[in-house]
């Protein structure tokens, strides 16, 4: 994590995971390979977010990079971020049967997103430290 120089802040993840959903992420990888995941904004099952073997779904140059989790990336739409980017994403997994192509659906559980507002400090920090990258990283 970087810190920023106004504050000594130590900046939020934009993106997290429950201790479930980093389980069944391991899970998905030992079995599937490299993954990553794209918050889902509108069709199918509204906003939940999507996991893909890594190659899978295409990144495009405005989907905005929040962080990783379980070591793999996570991207949300643009114009989904610009809704959310006040918010830190947390990944769960609930029992259920997502009605999407994202990799989970087999196992009999969906990956869920919760979130939480940032306090004003933590907004403040991520603000200081500039816009969120855009486009793949992680070679996706």
């Amino acid at each position: 994590m970087s810190t920023t120089d106004t504050a000594s802040f130590t900046l939020p993840p934009r993106v997290l995971a429950t201790p479930l959903a980093l389980e069944w992420i391991k899970t998905l990888s030992d079995k599937h390979g490299p993954l990553m995941f794209h918050q889902s904004g509108g069709c199918c099952d509204g906003s939940a977010p999507m996991c893909y073997v890594q190659g899978e779904f295409k990144v495009g140059e405005r989907d905005v990079w929040l962080g990783d989790i379980g070591g793999f990336p996570v991207y949300i739409g643009w114009l989904q971020f610009e809704y959310w980017q006040h918010t830190q994403l947390i990944i769960d997994v609930v029992p259920g049967r997502g009605a999407s192509f994202s990799l989970e659906i087999p196992e009999g559980i969906r990956f869920l997103t919760r979130s939480r507002v940032f306090t004003d400090e933590e907004s403040q920090a991520l603000d200081a430290a500039g816009p969120a990258p855009r486009g793949a990283h992680h070679g996706v």
